[in-house]
């Protein structure tokens, strides 16, 4: 198990670029399983979680090539249906969350899948009800098959359908849409998830002949097909990483440019560092963050104090409040945050109050930062990485800190971002992996 070696007060300036969108590509390649023909996707992070989907399709036959750093093309023109079905595939799958995306492609393409319940991050309880739900109503049917602990879900063909999703899950949407394009009929997706990740899902299915409309808003129509051709496509930016490396220019930067952020699709999250007080400023597609002697905290117009909460796109995504927490603690001012999606995200919070941070967990989805104005540095810590953002989150508190911290089971962090010590000290961090 690998750790970082973190030697903490060095400040960071030049030019950062942001890797492709994780969540975006666990998506799109889940997709390539849709058609015989090749398609080819680029700016794909070389990242550990994506890594594993890649080679969980190769594992079934699907022909991968790269002809470049970060593109690669998939033909899954001949699948291994009998690996499809076996323990070592299941197995596979348990160990990665974004194995569920292969299933509504697969029951669409294949007729059939074999699920059990994927991993990730332990966070809480991330069900999968509205992915199952969404099946159902298109006419697939689940056995359970308790000796293997694993169900089978399979149609004939899937229909089209009217469904109101009982939460606007990001890969629940998506899935249910991979699983409606070949659907007999038209399929109507009401509360639908619209986050620019599955914007980009729905333009890139459309490009491959599908037939979707309504893309960018919570009411979708999939009108469906006979079959899918191939296509190209190109990730976005990752949205989480943006955010992280803003963090890390608010506790750490002497100036810090993050280039090609594609802006538009950043929804609220530069506001939400500027809530803060922290300064972001724009430049085309490009943003820039002053080194700041000190950041204040917003108020509302009513003079209460600031809220920050998560909430589903264009909400201020869940996966940047652990980034947001490390920031206030050197803050003027206090900052209540609320995780309403996962219980268990906020508990990293002890690890920052070891570190000196003044912080009041209330309970399992509430938090109070009382910010030090940098008149109280945290001090350096041994920690482990509980999850991805929390990792980073960690990462960026370490940096700030003075003296040397150590950050074990920084796999988690690798899951999500790609080569971030060599990137990091480029900028003048003291990041060493041992």
């Amino acid at each position: 198990m690998a750790s970082f070696k973190i030697e903490g007060g060095h400040l960071l300036s030049g030019t950062i670029t942001p890797q492709g969108a994780k969540n975006e590509a666990l998506q799109v390649i889940c997709a390539t399983l849709l058609t015989s023909e090749a398609v080819t996707i680029s700016n794909i992070p070389d990242i550990r979680d994506v890594n594993n989907l890649i080679q969980l399709l190769r594992d079934i036959g699907v022909k991968v090539t790269s002809s470049a750093k970060g593109t690669f093309t998939f033909q899954a023109d001949t699948l291994n249906m009998k690996y499809l079905e076996s323990d070592e595939f299941v197995n596979k799958c348990a160990e990665l969350r974004g194995s569920v995306m292969m299933i509504g492609p697969l029951l669409a393409r294949m007729g059939k899948a074999v699920i059990t319940k994927p991993g990730g991050d332990k966070i809480g309880r991330r069900r999968l009800d509205t992915h199952f739900l969404g099946f159902q109503k298109l006419g697939a049917k689940f056995r359970q098959i308790p000796e293997r602990n694993v169900y089978e879900i399979g149609s004939k063909r899937l229909k089209g359908t009217y469904m109101l999703l009982d939460e606007a899950s990001v890969t629940g949407t998506a899935n249910i849409v991979m699983a409606a394009v070949l659907a007999e009929g038209t399929t109507t997706i009401y509360n639908a998830a619209c986050e620019p990740y599955v914007q980009q899902l729905c333009q890139m299915l459309n490009r491959m002949g599908a037939n979707i409309t309504g893309i960018g808003s919570n009411l979708l129509t999939i009108n469906g097909v006979c079959k899918l051709n191939g296509t190209t496509h190109r990730l976005l930016p990752d949205m989480i990483e943006v955010g992280s490396f803003i963090g890390m220019a608010a506790m750490c930067g002497d100036g810090i440019c993050i280039k090609d952020v594609s802006l538009s699709d950043l929804g609220i999250i530069p506001d939400a560092f500027r809530r803060l007080g922290v300064k972001v400023e724009v430049d085309g597609d490009d943003l820039y963050i002053p080194r700041q002697k000190h950041y204040v905290v917003d108020s509302f117009i009513d003079g209460t104090i600031m809220t920050l909460a998560d909430a589903p796109w264009p909400g201020l995504t869940p996966d940047l409040l652990s980034v947001l927490i490390v920031v206030a603690t050197q803050a003027r001012g206090s900052v209540l945050f609320h995780q309403k999606m996962f219980e268990s995200r906020l508990f990293f919070v002890d690890k920052l109050i070891d570190m000196g941070a003044q912080i009041i967990l209330c309970d399992p989805h509430r938090a109070v930062v009382v910010g030090h104005d940098r008149k109280l540095t945290l001090r350096a810590q041994r920690m482990s990485s509980p999850d991805i953002r929390a990792g980073i989150a960690l990462l960026i508190a370490a940096m700030s800190a003075r003296g040397t911290s150590l950050i074990s089971n920084i796999e988690q962090i690798d899951r999500g971002y790609e080569n971030i010590e060599a990137r990091l000290n480029a900028l003048g961090a003291k990041i060493e992996r041992v």
